[in-house]
């Protein structure tokens, strides 16, 4: 039935997506509403609105963040922050695109979904807007000593710390870069996210007027998954919003671009560290404009050229990146981009230097003359077509909703006037785009019609910059100088009390009382953990789950690391790195590499390092090497599996060192986006085995041991010790014990039965090898300090704390969303302007950490995080906010993956120990956490002398820490 406010467009089933699409439209204001209705519990809800920045403000961020900092309906501080703790959600979240901003939300329980979807309509449509939060989550001035005129001046704002952070990331300017200069007169010449040196420049009223234009039904888009009804939405999109508005004259569109005449050229700067080098730190791009977004078939078109060209090392233009020496690898910006209401297309070099920049544009066209010109292997084609198929057959759902992300798919054509089912439903596209393949002259034609005779192209060169965080610091300074030199006594006074106002305001508790919430009663007695059953396959131990997986099949074998001499250990990352990327048997690497894509969904290596669940000091590692598959390509992709452990190459020399330059240079560009992983990391390499090795492996120390590699390896001798080395990894592997897991429908077991068990007799016998070891105990206390190009901070604390199955460790896990909810939200985000702060047990590391990250403070984030602490000991809190904080804990454990994926994730928990009924009795133990063994287990492991601290920030920055700090470099 629908909704009498609502009528029906129409409804279609999608069967390849076992969902049927309904479109309805709202009488009054015309809002549409797309519902895909499917049996899944896992509601989900997303509002999205066209917002069209006329200016690199952030006005559009601003407003997603001050949206949802109180509503007419919920005037509390934070309702969205408060929700997530009064909710059984599977996801929530919002976010703005350069064009679109979506509100989404997830849950499982029918009354979360219901409370959640009430506090987001208000939230979206009736904001307060309240100029305190403006200030807060945007920009405000403020005194460095809040009640001292005579200190300096400096900006604030959440979004604006935010963006600074964002803007110390060479690939986040790239494309901000990018969108500029290939959309000189459309909105994505903008920054959406707001620039750093232009967010001041917002006024309280100017957010207003954008929300007012914005944020109307006539303007708005709602999308809506899972096994409620749409009239069901649609009863709360009326009764709570749509009631009250009148429809709106003109509706918000995207323009299209101007098109160049001639090809443009651009040259720009990012930041380096003052003791950096600048050689071979250049980025290189050329991009083209294609067509419009909202056309499913030139979608494809684009898509299937992108990857033709680009999809893997056998694809000519890749190959081409990969093996010059004009750059050390391709850019991470590479491939067909559709997020714009217009599409494009870009190629490049990263780690290229300024004189080569045209000898680089000149490698790329004879490329693409050469595939004009040629065409391609029908290979090729072929290898492009079927992972545009895989992508559409998976049910995936780990991390984001599997029902948000269908939504997603529909959202841009949505708002720029497509049709969304054709982005969902694309098996007549994909057939017809088939049949244009057999054309032999098609991959051409698409080569010289998107490409070669397009006249809308940008080359866009990046250059780095010893000196330019530098001149961007004078500015801010010099800006921030000239104001407070004009001010009058009055403006400093207002400023005082903002400051003021603001930080009572910040630390008077809201009334959570007019929210709605869940609460303990309403979390169901048990969660759902898949069972798997045990038959060998060619003596090998191997575990089977029965799933829905829409005709997929999913292999993996698993390997206890075996025992490794010392100059093996650090390249076992590497190892996982450059395993499917090497030839394998009778194939070169090319060769592999257009097999890999023919028959499967690519291979993937994980190594699992995990900490005993009776002692953080005794660990686990397990090597894991996983495909999947259609049915029709299963016995293909079990041979595959097989052959890359036992026949993978590493005599391709050139191809090694491409490999690791590739390696080094996503590392290197990633330093800040990663930031607080990597400080994460660091702060517990010294308190257990786990956090040793994962420090030495993929944290700070680990990309120093690349970046010596890559300088080492110079000569052939190099590459051949190097690849002598990673061969031997292969063989010990390969005799080291292991065991399979296999996720498949149950029609599909008995027939991959026998496929497996054939491919497996040929593989060499186990042996009984000792497994990898790691020294014990670690047991150090950690005080580092790295320094790197970055305008705003990484913080991390860590002490040693329990094990998995130790009686403290549901009251552990607990104190970290306690700490989170109470004091650290407020304080580290809030009042400190840091994009976030945390506090989390890790089990995997036996460590209990805080973290800040985006932070423009350092010293007095640290300490806060140790106030938190004094915060739990000294203040009287409320039953309530425990079972929030219990709450969030139980969402985290009840939240569900994709039918594979929950697979996975039980079949490798239960290699550490972590069984289900493991599992389950830790949830039951986490329910019955009380206040007291929060402050118990806080004053028993979280003591001041045992905890060690990692920050990652500029060098002028780490100069004003205080006490003893090994300084480090990265």
């Amino acid at each position: 039935m629908t909704h009498p406010a609502f009528t029906l467009v129409r409804r279609i089933p999608i069967v390849s997506l076992q969902v049927t699409f309904e479109e309805y439209r709202h009488l009054k204001t015309g809002a549409r509403h797309i519902h895909l209705a499917a049996e899944d519990s896992n509601n989900v809800f997303m509002v999205t609105f066209l917002t069209v920045p006329e200016d690199s403000t952030g006005v559009a961020h601003i407003l997603e963040h001050t949206a949802l900092c109180g509503s007419q309906r919920y005037p509390v501080r934070d309702p969205f922050f408060m929700m997530t703790r009064r909710s059984l959600n599977t996801f929530m979240n919002a976010f703005t695109g350069s064009d679109w901003t979506a509100y989404p939300f997830a849950s499982q329980s029918r009354k979360d979904f219901d409370n959640l979807l009430q506090v987001y309509l208000d939230a979206v449509f009736f904001p307060l807007l309240e100029p305190l939060d403006f200030a807060q989550e945007g920009h405000r001035l403020e005194f460095s000593t809040p009640d001292d005129a005579q200190s300096p001046l400096l900006f604030k704002g959440v979004v604006y710390n935010e963006m600074k952070g964002a803007m110390s990331s060479p690939i986040q300017r790239l494309l901000i870069a990018l969108n500029k200069y290939l959309y000189p007169t459309t909105t994505y010449h903008h920054n959406a996210g707001g620039e750093p040196s232009d967010i001041p420049s917002l006024t309280h009223e100017q957010l207003k007027a954008f929300h007012a234009s914005h944020y109307h039904p006539s303007n708005a888009a709602f999308f809506t998954y899972g096994d409620l009804s749409a009239e069901h939405h649609q009863d709360f999109f009326e009764t709570r919003a749509l009631s009250r508005f009148e429809p709106l004259d003109t509706q918000l569109s995207v323009g299209n671009e101007q098109r160049f005449t001639a090809p443009q050229s651009v040259v720009l700067e990012y930041p380096i560290g003052e003791h950096e080098e600048t050689e071979d730190r250049t980025h290189v791009l050329l991009a083209w404009l294609l067509n419009e977004s909202t056309n499913v078939r030139e979608n494809l078109n684009a898509d299937l050229l992108g990857g033709v060209l680009l999809e893997n090392s056998a694809a000519p233009l890749r190959h081409a990146l990969e093996t010059t020496d004009l750059g050390l690898s391709p850019s991470s910006l590479c491939g067909f981009d559709e997020n714009a209401k217009e599409s494009c297309f870009v190629c490049g070099l990263e780690g290229a230097n300024p004189e080569n920049v045209e000898a680089i544009e000149a490698l790329i066209f004879d490329v693409l003359q050469d595939v004009a010109e040629n065409g391609v292997e029908p290979s090729l084609v072929d290898a492009v077509l079927h992972q545009i198929e895989l992508a559409q057959r998976e049910v995936s759902g780990d991390g984001v909703p599997y029902g948000l992300q269908l939504l997603l798919q529909c959202v841009a054509p949505t708002l720029h006037g497509g049709d969304p089912i054709d982005f969902l439903d694309i098996d007549d596209a994909l057939n017809a785009l088939r049949e244009d393949c057999k054309n032999p002259q098609f991959i051409p034609q698409l080569a010289r019609q998107l490409l070669l005779d397009n006249p809308h192209r940008l080359r866009l060169v990046m250059q780095p910059s010893k000196t330019l965080t530098k001149q961007e610091e004078t500015e801010e300074i010099a800006r921030l100088a000239e104001i407070q030199a004009h001010l009058s006594e009055a403006e400093k006074a207002r400023l005082i009390e903002q400051a003021k106002i603001l930080k009572v305001k910040q630390e008077t508790p809201s009334d959570p009382d007019i929210l709605p919430k869940v609460t303990l009663a309403d979390v169901p007695a048990d969660f759902f953990i898949p069972e798997g059953s045990a038959r060998a396959i060619a003596n090998l131990p191997t575990t089977w789950y029965e799933r829905s997986t829409n005709g997929m099949v999913y292999m993996t074998v698993a390997i206890d690391l075996p025992a490794l001499p010392p100059e093996l250990l650090d390249y076992v990352p590497l190892f996982c790195d450059c395993l499917s990327e090497v030839g394998c048997g009778e194939r070169n690497y090319r060769e592999n590499a257009t097999w890999q894509a023919l028959i499967c969904g690519g291979l993937g290596t994980r190594i699992g390092i995990r900490s005993s669940v009776d002692d953080p000091q005794v660990v686990r590692s397990v090597f894991t090497l996983s495909t999947k598959s259609l049915v029709r390509n299963q016995q293909a992709t079990a041979q595959l599996l097989c052959d890359t452990l036992s026949k993978a190459r590493f005599d391709e020399l050139d191809r090694l060192r491409e490999l690791i330059e590739q390696i080094r240079s996503d590392q290197d560009n990633g330093v800040t986006e990663r930031g607080h992983n990597y400080v994460s990391v660091a702060s517990s390499a010294g308190i257990s085995p786990t956090g040793a090795m994962t420090h030495r492996w993929y944290g700070l120390e680990g990309l120093l041991t690349i970046r010596q590699l890559d300088d080492s390896l110079t000569s052939p001798n190099a590459l051949k010790t190097f690849a002598d080395k990673l061969t031997q990894i292969r063989d010990a592997f390969l005799t080291a014990p292991r065991q399979l897991l296999v996720v498949c429908e149950p029609e599909q077991r008995a027939t991959l039965a026998t496929i497996l068990e054939q491919c497996w007799q040929s593989i060499p016998a186990v042996k009984a090898n000792s497994p990898l070891y790691m020294p014990t105990p670690v047991k150090r206390v950690i005080r580092q300090a790295w320094a790197t190009a970055t305008s705003v901070n990484f913080c991390a604390k860590a002490y040693p704390v329990t094990s998995a199955n130790h009686r403290d460790t549901p009251a552990l896990i607990v104190l970290g969303d306690f700490l989170r909810n109470g004091y650290l939200h407020r304080v580290i985000r809030e009042q400190g302007g840091a994009y976030g702060g945390t506090a989390v047990y890790d089990g995997e590391k036996g460590a209990f950490r805080f973290l800040s990250y985006r932070d423009p403070r350092l010293s007095e984030s640290l300490r806060d995080f140790d106030n938190a602490l004094i915060w739990l000991q000294q203040t009287t809190h409320d039953e309530r906010v425990l079972e929030e904080a219990i709450l969030g804990v139980i969402g985290r454990i009840d939240r569900p993956g994709s039918p594979a994926g929950e697979a996975v994730n039980a079949f490798m928990a239960g290699l550490f120990g972590r069984t289900p009924e493991q599992r389950r009795a830790l949830r039951q133990r986490v329910l019955a956490v009380t206040l007291e063994d929060l402050q118990r287990v806080a004053m028993t492991y979280l003591q001041s002398e045992r905890a060690s601290i990692a920050v990652l920030g500029d060098a002028k920055a780490l100069d004003k820490l205080d006490g003893q700090w090994e300084r480090r470099t990265v």
